[in-house]
C-alpha cells in the first residue's frame, strides 16, 4: 500500500478553546478527531485517505499552500 501524500495545512489558534476537527472520506462523512488548541497553539494536519475536511470552531489562522486565511470569530 502507497502512504498517501495528503496536502498539508497549519492551524494556529489566535484565542483559546479552538476546536479542530477532522473530518472522514467516503459515502458517510463523519466527525473522527477534535483537538482543542489553547492561544498560539499551532497543529499541523494532513489529508489522508481517511480525512477528507477540517472544520475549524474559533479565531485562527490557517496556511495553506493556496495562501493564509483568517477566522472572523
Amino acid at each position: 500500500m502507497e502512504p498517501t501524500q495528503g496536502d498539508y495545512i497549519v492551524i494556529k489558534a489566535k484565542d483559546q478553546g479552538v476546536q479542530v476537527i477532522g473530518l472522514t472520506r467516503g459515502q458517510d462523512t463523519k466527525f473522527h478527531h477534535t483537538e482543542k488548541l489553547d492561544k498560539n497553539e499551532i497543529l499541523i494536519v494532513q489529508f489522508t485517505d481517511h480525512t477528507s475536511a477540517v472544520k475549524i470552531r474559533g479565531k485562527a489562522s490557517v496556511m495553506t499552500k493556496h495562501g493564509m486565511i483568517e477566522t472572523d470569530q
